[in-house]
């Protein structure tokens, strides 16, 4: 689902009917309201992920500001996509929310937002771990940062590539630095 607003008002995200929950927005994300809305009843297992803007980056002890920017037509098509692509890994799975920001976003604030519901732990912690990466490699999201000596538009590249070539963080998966 995508923001809303009026001319007055803030975008704000409004829960959806059905059991995805996604969206971008330019003001301050609902980081209780996601994690009280993915719990489910048939769910013992719920990982919430908020990604918040801090103040450091590689090389950089001194970040003042964040802001980000998408090619918004692609974002929540992408964000469902992935959605469905968690469904089809891990059947079981309750609810799901996929939110991200753009626009400025201060220190300590939340920049993304990744929750899931499952029946068990496991399934939870490894299909809230394939929503974040998935996201950060798929959707056309991009970060400037500004610090004491100036601004740039992230450390390194981001190369954007499909859903289904992503990344691949499953069950059958090796441990990071192996």
């Amino acid at each position: 689902m995508a923001a809303t607003s009026s001319p007055d008002a803030p975008p704000t995200l409004e829960p959806p009917d059905g059991d995805d929950w996604t969206g971008l927005a330019d003001g301050p994300l609902p980081v209780e309201a996601a994690s009280a809305w993915v719990v489910r009843p048939h769910c013992g297992g719920v990982v919430v992920f908020t990604g918040t803007a801090r103040d450091h980056s590689v090389g950089r002890s001194d970040v003042t500001r964040l802001d980000y920017e998408a090619y918004e037509e692609q974002v929540v098509p992408r964000l469902d996509e992935i959605a469905a692509a968690a469904r089809q890994r891990w059947p079981e799975l309750g609810r799901i929310v996929l939110l991200h920001r753009v626009g400025e976003v201060p220190l300590t604030e939340a920049a993304v937002i990744v929750a899931v519901s499952a029946p068990h732990r496991a399934e939870a912690f490894e299909a809230a771990r394939f929503g974040i990466d998935t996201l950060k490699a798929t959707v056309p999201i991009w970060k400037r940062e500004d610090w004491s000596e100036g601004t740039s538009w992230g450390r390194e590249a981001q190369h954007i590539v499909d859903v289904g070539t992503g990344v691949d963080a499953g069950p059958q998966d090796e441990p990071a630095g192996s």
